[in-house]
């Protein structure tokens, strides 16, 4: 759970990032951009609407929602003792 927690909170720390144009050559927001790159590839360009920000949002927004159901469903499966 904690490691479906961390992959999200990077995901939504990029949406945040993007959101209030944070400098793409700082060093910390090229690190998670390009984590949040790798984490979201299988949705990459899932929605291709005009606007940046929505288009942030969504690519990367619906793979941290994505990996914290898992994670959590995981979680709650492994603490039942399967």
């Amino acid at each position: 759970m904690v490691l479906a927690d961390v992959v999200a909170g990077v995901l939504g720390l990029w949406i945040v990032l993007y959101l209030l144009d944070a400098n793409p050559s700082n060093d910390l927001a090229r690190w998670v951009r390009g984590a949040a790159d790798w984490l979201s590839a299988w949705a990459r360009d899932l929605f291709t609407p005009s606007q940046g920000w929505l288009r942030t949002l969504l690519n990367y927004g619906i793979p941290a929602v994505v990996y914290l159901f898992l994670g959590h469903l995981a979680a709650r499966w492994l603490r039942r003792g399967h």
